[in-house]
């Protein structure tokens, strides 16, 4: 009996042609899009809307205030979890809605996980700004 010869051909990785023809190589283009992205979520989402109105009362109050460079920089990063919070559930619901544009119990509980995570770092930026502002407050108002 004859053994059948196999021959190897080379593994190509040809996923970016064959799925993302039309892919815009580079850097900055990738930026464009992330952009793009972000605008959406401020433009369509009317809690991103929210949460940025907040963030920049926060973040003029902490200049007023003249909170240190540290306090100043915890009140940034969460502005930031809140906000990337917020992107992130946008994009699930997106996705959802298009694998199953029907009411789906399923689904309805999935999406309520994703914004349950937007609540939980929207309650951590305000206890974060109690910490902070409070005592920056009292100071002012009452020289302690």
């Amino acid at each position: 009996m004859k053994e059948a010869k196999t021959t190897l051909t080379p593994v190509v990785d040809d996923h970016v042609e064959r799925v993302h023809p039309y892919i815009q190589r580079g850097f900055m283009p990738g930026v464009k899009h992330a952009w793009h992205g972000v605008m959406h979520v401020i433009k369509h989402e009317k809690n991103a809307r929210i949460h940025l109105a907040f963030a920049a009362l926060a973040l003029i109050t902490g200049v007023v205030l003249n909170i240190s460079k540290a306090e100043l920089a915890a009140v940034f990063f969460v502005v930031i979890i809140v906000f990337l919070a917020e992107i992130i559930n946008t994009a699930i619901e997106r996705i959802l809605d298009l694998v199953e544009p029907r009411e789906n119990g399923k689904v309805k509980i999935i999406k309520d996980m994703s914004a349950g995570a937007v609540l939980v770092a929207s309650v951590g930026a305000i206890m974060m700004g109690v910490a902070i502002f409070v005592p920056a407050i009292v100071r002012l108002v009452w020289g302690v």
